[in-house]
């Protein structure tokens, strides 16, 4: 740590926005000014790189699309007049369509108002609305916002119970940019079977989320859903909270979204500042670049104390692991990078795995998150002038003296409060610091190439599915270990992955595969009986 005393510290090494009420104190991280200095040629590059970005350059190049998600609260700034249109456009059929819902002159098939919304998604469609739901919700919205984001059965049918005798009065909001994101295909059609066995009409209570021409658009216009609202190739799953993945569903459960881009916007003003120690997100890219030695080296461990800001590490965990896990740089040679992202809530954590922080290894940086406003009125007095929210408060600080007494790095965040504009703050101080961080690493943080490979090794496991079931079908009544249904269906290598789907079949009763004990578990053998729910 710098000699100088904490205060001075404190003032050098903190980046005040008094246009976002936020503070950026870095003034606990172990600063190699040296270091830093050398690197002002490369964030200002990265600053010119950004600003090219949001004039329209491809900077996606693998995909000959634009990354154009800071558009979405500043469509002044899209690259041509039909795409700011379109922005707006979509802005104003969200508040429209909310507006008509919350009015009760858009009403389900049985006459009643809805009351709950459902959206059904995964990754960027429902992370970023869940952390932004879940932050701002209150008691009195005028609509229960709840989200089917995974192909787990139990999954789905804890929430399909949840809404049980509601599901007349829920309007269900399906995204996904492509229609063909298996996990949300998965989702619309369970809920769909669901209203059908319930006796309703599902397009009468559906909307989709999707891209011109997608198959979900196909779907949704074929059933006269209720309305398609647009996505576009330039906007990621992770970066589209803002759109009308996120805005719709916030809208309509009474969230300010004009005060959520606004901040978005306004963060995004504040951060394109070339007076690097004034632009917190260029400041927060170095501090990462430094801490990790250019290569991630070290963990970002999410601490903020404020129980509605829990699912913000969620959110980061996609935003920034899927943005900057990389195996190649932006030239093809293997560089492995990335920023592995901890976190949940404090002061929780202090009762969890603070203490390895404070006394394990040094592989880790945290980034402390409070609000100065506790709660809306007073608050009880737990002990002389001391409050609930002066010891969450002084529970962080404590946190941070005792992680500095062991020579552990951390940086703290400050909001004045937690509205819908900072959260917009939030939600556009982070894209804009893996943006740049990104250009100082060199990597492509628009594209996953390695979530498409899971996808794809997904789909060889559905096929082989496919194949393994249909030969136990084919010699039923005789029971077959994996290896010996691997050579026969031409796939002797794939005796592995037989075993790993024929062991899950046989849980369920879906396929009537049947499970015979062998002398060792993976000598077991498996077959399908004449008499089956297939036969």
């Amino acid at each position: 740590m710098n000699n100088d005393n904490p205060w001075q510290r404190f003032q050098k090494q903190s980046c005040m926005s008094v246009e976002m009420d936020l503070r950026l104190d870095y003034s606990r991280m172990i600063i190699d000014n040296a270091a830093f200095d050398r690197m002002m040629k490369p964030i200002a590059d990265a600053l010119d790189a950004m600003r090219k970005l949001e004039a329209g350059a491809i900077a996606n190049p693998d995909e000959n699309r634009m990354v154009g998600h800071y558009w979405l609260r500043a469509p002044q700034l899209a690259p041509t007049a039909e795409i700011r249109r379109e922005i707006e456009s979509s802005i104003q059929s969200v508040k429209r369509f909310s507006r008509e819902v919350l009015d009760g002159l858009i009403r389900p098939e049985g006459g009643d108002e809805f009351l709950v919304v459902l959206v059904v998604g995964i990754g960027g469609s429902a992370l970023g609305p869940q952390f932004v739901s879940d932050a701002l919700g209150t008691d009195e919205d005028p609509m229960i916002v709840r989200f089917i984001d995974n192909t787990d059965p139990e999954g789905i049918d804890r929430v399909l119970a949840e809404l049980d005798e509601l599901l007349p009065q829920t309007l269900t909001i399906v995204v996904s940019k492509s229609g063909t994101t298996i996990e949300t295909r998965n989702g619309m059609l369970e809920v769909a079977a669901a209203y059908k066995k319930a006796g309703l009409n599902f397009g009468k209570h559906a909307i989709a989320v999707t891209c011109e021409g997608s198959s979900l658009q196909h779907i949704a216009v074929a059933e006269k859903w209720l309305h398609v609202f647009p996505m576009w190739d330039w906007v990621g799953g992770r970066t589209s909270v803002l759109s009308a993945a996120g805005l719709l569903p916030l809208a309509l459960q009474g969230i300010d979204i004009d005060a959520l881009l606004s901040g978005a916007r306004g963060c995004d003003i504040a951060t394109r500042l070339n007076d690097i120690r004034k632009n917190p997100a260029a400041m927060m890219s170095l501090i990462w670049h430094q801490a990790g030695d250019g290569h991630g080296r070290r963990n970002m461990v999410v601490l903020p104390y404020r129980d509605r800001l829990v699912l913000f590490g969620r959110y980061l965990q996609q935003l920034v692991m899927e943005s900057l896990g990389k195996s190649k740089d932006r030239a093809g040679n293997p560089t492995p990078q990335g920023l592995t992202v901890f976190g949940n809530k404090g002061s929780t954590d202090q009762h969890a795995f603070v203490q390895q922080l404070r006394d394990g290894p040094d592989d880790f940086f945290v980034v402390f998150l409070e609000t100065l406003h506790d709660r809306n009125g007073l608050s009880m007095v737990v002990e002389e002038n001391v409050t609930t929210g002066d010891y969450l408060h002084h529970f962080l600080y404590g946190t941070r003296d005792a992680l500095t007494e062991s020579g552990k790095r951390s940086m703290t965040l400050t909001l004045d409060e937690l509205n819908a504009r900072s959260v917009g703050v939030l939600i556009a101080l982070f894209e804009r610091a893996v943006g740049l961080y990104a250009e100082l690493i060199n990597v492509n943080a628009y594209h996953q190439p390695g979530v498409e490979a899971g996808k794809k090794a997904a789909a060889n496991y559905v096929a082989l599915q496919h194949v393994a079931v249909a030969h136990l079908e084919s010699h039923r009544d005789l029971p077959v270990d994996c290896e010996a249904i691997a050579l026969a269906i031409g796939q002797p290598e794939a005796a592995e992955a037989v075993y790993h789907i024929l062991e899950h079949a046989a849980a369920n009763p879906d396929h009537g595969v049947i499970r015979v004990a062998g002398p060792t578990r993976f000598a077991d053998t498996f077959y399908v009986p004449r008499e089956s729910k297939k036969s």
